[in-house]
């Protein structure tokens, strides 16, 4: 048993001499076992399991969708992202030395949330998407005749996830109505939906870093992220090709790299 959940490179080198495990040893020669062993430093990052028994069947549903586009149709990722809220975002930029962008630290946030509702469609690349201040199934369902009017005379399979709103019987009955195929995620598994990586793009490049102080401003951003984003899309081919998933033939007790 140890003092540390964290270890510096010092400490271990004074762990490793005082358990005598070696006489003697410098950081510099630590690091170099270290990073010829391929031991990194990482993050903690946090997994939550999935608890569909039908994990397994879902999962490769939504792969065999992704890797061989039906011919009748156009598969499509949607799923909502936020909240939006005006906050002060920490981020990364190139700054004089010593001199980092200091945000203000805020107490109170006014002004509400707001919600994007977003799809991604694989063939093209293109994202589409509305803000609104809810994400109800109204919201959702006025998305979908969006997606549906867009392509008139193609079968939409929709990739989603099992928020409520997804499920409501007025978006079943209409998507069953207007030949939309709702083809749900495995409990926990958000991380199989394709949007999922654009989202974290759009994050990282368009809100970190900034303090916008109205919705109107915020939004803008995002509207200017999105042109620029879309004017470079690509056909979207090739998910996680070499992750463990692809040969999983029962759900692990561990996490899997997918992107």
């Amino acid at each position: 048993m140890t003092a540390f959940s964290t270890w510096s490179l010092t400490k271990l080198t004074e762990h490793l001499i005082a358990q005598k495990i070696v006489p003697t040893i410098s950081r510099e020669t630590l690091r170099r076992i270290l990073r010829e062993g391929k031991v990194t430093w990482q993050s903690t990052t946090t997994w939550k399991a999935s608890t569909d028994p039908d994990f397994l069947s879902k999962m490769h549903t939504i792969l065999a969708l992704y890797d061989h586009p039906p011919a009748d149709g156009r598969v499509v990722c949607v799923d909502e992202f936020g909240p939006l809220n005006l906050q002060p975002r920490k981020g990364k930029s190139w700054r004089p030395a010593t001199h980092p962008l200091r945000l203000r630290a805020t107490y109170h946030r006014y002004d509400g949330v707001m919600h994007m509702l977003a799809a991604l469609d694989l063939s093209s690349g293109r994202m589409y998407y509305r803000i609104r201040p809810r994400k109800r199934a109204g919201e959702f369902l006025d998305l979908l005749k969006v997606l549906r009017a867009r392509w008139p005379g193609e079968k939409l399979y929709v990739v989603l996830d099992n928020f409520s709103p997804h499920r409501h019987l007025s978006v079943r009955r209409w998507a069953a109505d207007n030949d939309v195929e709702l083809v749900f995620l495995p409990t926990y598994g958000s991380w199989l939906n394709w949007i999922e990586s654009e989202f974290a793009a759009l994050r990282y490049f368009a809100l970190n870093g900034t303090d916008h102080r109205s919705h109107t401003e915020q939004n803008a951003a995002i509207a200017a992220y999105m042109r620029w984003r879309n004017a470079r899309a690509e056909p979207k081919t090739r998910f996680a090709p070499d992750s463990p998933i692809r040969s999983w033939t029962e759900y692990p007790h561990y996490p899997a790299k997918v992107a």
